[in-house]
């Protein structure tokens, strides 16, 4: 299982917390998708992609900084 990161903005509160690791979570082979506000990190654990998760997070709105 791999772990990846990713540096998102324009997170600010819980509303875009759920959103952007619910969008993580709707990609097959996401085992778990965590969202630390303070850091602006994405944490992804499961078999995907980095780039599956770059358009996932641009589809839910936000950007990707890393």
């Amino acid at each position: 299982m791999n772990k990846t990161v990713l540096k998102v903005e324009g997170m600010s509160c819980n509303h875009c917390k759920m959103a952007v690791e619910k969008a993580a979570r709707e990609i097959t082979g996401v085992e778990e998708a965590l969202v630390n506000l303070e850091q602006k990190e994405l944490v992804v654990t499961g078999n995907v992609s980095r780039e599956q998760l770059v358009e996932a997070v641009i589809k839910a709105g936000y950007e990707v900084k890393n």
